[in-house]
C-alpha cells in the first residue's frame, strides 16, 4: 500500500469518465423509485453507501431522497461510522431505520456457536427480517463488482427470490440497459447503481464531490496486531491473543465492517487525494487486503450471498 506514485502521473490522471458513471447510478437510483413501491437504500456510514447517497442527493434532490435509508447493525461496528451514519441521515432529513442483530438474538432466529464468533454472516438473518417486517421489495447497496469473486457475477438488478437467495445462474440479462423487474409474491431485488466503480473511482469521486467520510478511512494511530498477514484492530471485542505483540501503527481503514472482521492498512494517507495516490499502487484487492472474513475459502462470500447476504 506504501508504494510510491510519482506526482506527475498524479497530475495526468483524468476523472472525467466519473461523469459516465454518475450518470448510470442516477439512472439506476431513479429507475428503481418509478419501478417498485417499497424501495429502501442500505446506508452503513461506510465510503461505499456515502458515494451513493451522494448519487441520491443528486438525483433527487437534497431533502427528498424518496425511500428510507437501513442500516444493519451487528453491535460491533466502529462508534465513528455509526456516529457518522446518523449524523449524515439527519443532516440529510433522511428516515434512518437501524435493526440490530442482537434484537435477532433476543428473539433466537440468530444463535452464536460462541460468545465471541464474529455476527458479520449473521446480518443476513437480521436483514430478511427487516424486509419480512417493512414489506422491501427492492434494497440498493452500494457493493462493486471489482471487489470480490462472487460480487463480479451480480447484475445491477440482482434478484432474490421468496426466501432471500441469490441464485447466480438465475439472474436476468441486462441489455441495452434495460431491466426486468417483475417480481412474484414474497421476492425483491438487491439493485447496486455503483456494480461498475472501481475502488479507485470511488475515491476520485470523494475527492471531487468533497464527500465528508468517518475520520477511521484516513491515517490514524491505533494499536494492532499481525495476524494471518493481517492488522487486526485491538479492542474489547478483538483483544490481542497469548504471545501476540501489541503495536501501535499509523493505519486506515480501505472498507469497514464488523470489527471482528474488517482490519486498517499501513498508510500516511491523510485526505483522499493521497488516498487515491494509494490505490494507484495498490497490488492487492480492498477485500483482500482488509477483511478476514474472506480468507476462510474462495467461495465463502458466493455462499454468503446465496443465504441472504447483502
Amino acid at each position: 500500500m506504501n508504494a510510491r506514485t510519482e506526482p506527475q502521473l498524479l497530475g495526468r490522471i483524468s476523472n472525467r469518465h466519473l461523469d459516465a458513471l454518475e450518470e448510470e447510478a442516477i439512472f439506476v437510483l431513479r429507475e428503481v423509485a418509478g419501478a417498485f413501491e417499497r424501495p429502501t437504500l442500505l446506508f452503513s456510514g461506510g465510503k461505499d453507501s456515502l458515494v451513493l447517497l451522494k448519487c441520491a442527493e443528486k438525483a433527487f434532490g437534497a431533502g427528498r431522497i424518496p425511500y428510507p435509508l437501513l442500516m444493519i447493525d451487528t453491535g460491533h461496528n466502529f462508534r465513528e461510522v455509526t456516529e457518522f451514519r446518523d449524523h449524515r441521515a439527519q443532516e440529510l432529513g433522511a428516515e434512518l431505520i437501524v435493526r440490530s442483530v442482537e434484537d435477532s438474538m433476543r428473539r433466537g432466529t440468530v444463535r452464536l456457536a460462541r460468545p465471541d464468533e464474529s455476527r458479520n454472516a449473521h446480518q443476513s438473518v437480521t436483514l430478511l427480517e427487516a424486509i419480512e417486517e417493512f414489506r422491501f421489495d427492492a434494497l440498493i447497496g452500494g457493493a462493486r463488482r471489482d471487489e470480490e469473486k462472487a460480487r463480479a457475477k451480480e447484475r445491477i438488478f440482482s434478484h432474490r427470490d421468496s426466501f432471500g437467495q441469490w441464485q447466480p445462474k438465475a439472474q436476468r440479462p441486462e441489455l441495452w440497459t434495460l431491466f426486468n423487474t417483475r417480481l412474484q409474491p414474497g421476492e425483491h431485488f438487491r439493485v447496486f447503481p455503483i456494480s461498475n466503480w472501481t475502488e479507485l473511482d470511488v475515491w476520485q469521486y470523494i475527492e471531487r464531490e468533497h464527500i465528508e467520510l468517518p475520520s477511521i478511512y484516513y491515517a490514524h494511530q491505533r494499536q494492532v496486531v499481525e495476524r494471518r498477514g493481517l492488522l487486526v484492530p485491538v479492542t474489547e471485542i478483538t483483544p490481542p491473543r497469548a504471545g501476540e505483540e501489541v503495536v501501535t501503527r499509523t493505519v486506515r481503514f480501505r472498507t469497514v465492517g464488523d470489527i471482528t472482521c474488517t482490519c486498517p492498512v499501513p498508510s500516511p494517507a491523510a485526505n483522499a487525494g493521497e488516498v487515491v495516490a494509494e490505490t494507484l499502487a495498490a497490488e492487492v484487492s480492498e477485500r483482500g487486503a482488509t477483511r478476514m472474513d474472506d480468507k476462510t475459502s474462495d467461495a465463502s462470500m458466493e455462499k454468503r450471498k446465496k443465504d441472504g447476504y447483502f
